[in-house]
């Protein structure tokens, strides 16, 4: 992995040890704590420039010493400020234009106390917006998880880089637009990594000596009577992918919707045995539009685990599916819904989870695991979660799963480790999103057309 194409993301214990390599830790803290609280007044007036009135709620932890060093610099700046000190008891938040929440920093987690409690839902309440101090109060910084009350901020002023908390869900919806300020620290070597457009680099690309099999052949598998646009997504983005040839194997009563749809993509009948069209093929993209009958299981569970090939398992071909010995990478790709069904979970534990969710998911089933949504999760066994936040809320919307999982069959088909390929997937994806012309009202052939000026 190129160091350049990810950011770090911290955990509480990661960001302790990047404070504990500061020089002269710990008689060095308030050096810290100046730069911090500084960075939050500096951001707070810089963003708020019309407010007059500030509450800076603070806790007992270093959290609240930032905060009163913020409520310094503020009142230096000429702003009328109240420092509420939550740790002897006080509660009046005044009538402020702004509340600053220094409440709980990095070490939180679990459920806030009642009184904590009841002191983040009288924020929460206000009419002025929040400015978070690192992390919104109430939010796991390790996880992004919320067992309790937790405040809503407008923004948040995160040190040194960005906690996991401020960027998965559900953290990452109650920390708003989130600054990073350069207090000083090294970077340190972290778990989770957050995708960055860069990653998109490393994507081989065609040369002169390619032909269009050695470019990638992905064999899409998928469709059925009133499906045929599932398939028909994932093999046009596969192409779009930079792939030089597609294959869609569907069934025969679909072909001459298929034929009309499809001018570039070979069109085959779906077979019992997929090894004779699998034989020049180089990756598998399955599920799409698929079906979920017997029938449809059974070959989803041959084609996976007899297929030297590697495989982005989607949509209907994740349905019911089971652990297996396979003899090549794989990928699946299921939005909360779908893992909540292989977990045997119900869907709002694995939203209020998803970190363990995904992370569990990885480890039954022995493969890389990437689990949809705008902070787009990839594990796999043994490696830390990789992250991708890159596109725009445009994207919930019908087939753009069926384009991500063409691209991600494009990259596999290159040759690419099976989780940069699905990080990549989802960066080039998301970054479809931004570059598509049609913002508004976007649908997900819109993806298909911005992607090769996403991978120019």
């Amino acid at each position: 992995m190129a160091e350049s194409d990810f950011d770090e993301l911290y955990t509480a214990a990661e960001m302790r040890t990047a404070e504990e390599r500061y020089p002269g830790y710990p008689e060095t803290v308030p050096e810290l704590m100046e730069r911090a609280g500084s960075a939050v007044a500096h951001v707070g007036i810089a963003r708020y420039r019309d407010a007059r009135r500030w509450t800076v709620v603070c806790g007992g932890g270093s959290n609240g010493g930032d905060g009163r060093i913020a409520a310094r610099e503020l009142g230096r700046a000429g702003k009328d400020v109240v420092v509420v000190d939550a740790k002897a008891g006080e509660s009046k938040l005044g009538e402020p234009d702004v509340i600053v929440d220094a409440l709980f920093g990095t070490g939180f987690s679990g459920e806030p106390r009642a009184d904590a409690s009841a002191l983040i839902e009288r924020m929460n309440a206000y009419a002025a917006p929040i400015l978070a101090v690192d992390l919104p109060s109430g939010v796991d910084a390790s996880s992004g998880e919320i067992a309790g009350a937790a405040v809503v901020a407008d923004a948040t002023v995160t040190f040194h880089g960005r906690k996991v908390g401020v960027v998965v869900a559900p953290g990452r919806f109650h920390a708003g637009v989130v600054h990073v300020a350069d207090i000083g620290l090294a970077r340190v070597e972290t778990e989770q990594l957050l995708v960055g457009p860069g990653l998109l680099r490393s994507v081989p690309r065609r040369g002169e000596r390619d032909n269009k099999y050695t470019a990638g052949h992905v064999l899409v598998v998928g469709g059925s009577p009133g499906l045929t646009g599932a398939p028909s997504l994932t093999a046009m983005a596969a192409l779009r992918a930079d792939a030089g040839y597609v294959t869609l194997a569907a069934p025969e009563s679909t072909l001459p919707v298929l034929e009309q749809r499809l001018v570039e993509v070979v069109k085959r009948p779906l077979p019992d045995d997929l090894a004779d069209l699998a034989a020049k093929a180089s990756s598998l993209a399955i599920g799409p539009g698929l079906g979920r009958g017997e029938g449809v299981r059974s070959l989803v569970r041959r084609a996976l685990e007899g297929l030297r090939l590697p495989a982005v398992v989607d949509a209907d071909a994740l349905f019911g599916l089971e652990p297996a010995d396979w003899p090549a990478p794989r990928v699946l790709t299921p939005h909360e819904g779908e893992l909540a069904r292989l977990l045997g979970r119900d869907s709002k534990d694995v939203a209020e989870h998803r970190l363990a969710a995904v992370r569990e998911a990885t480890e039954r089933f022995r493969c890389v695991v990437l689990l949809k949504g705008p902070d787009t999760l990839i594990a796999a066994p043994g490696r830390g979660v990789l992250v991708s936040a890159l596109g725009l809320p445009s994207l919930a919307t019908a087939g753009t799963g069926d384009v991500l999982t063409g691209i991600i069959g494009a990259f596999l088909a290159k040759g690419m480790d099976a989780q940069l390929a699905a990080a990549a997937g989802a960066a080039a994806q998301q970054r479809a999103s931004v570059e598509a012309q049609q913002r508004a009202g976007l649908v997900a052939g819109d993806l298909i057309e911005a992607l090769p000026r996403v991978l120019r």
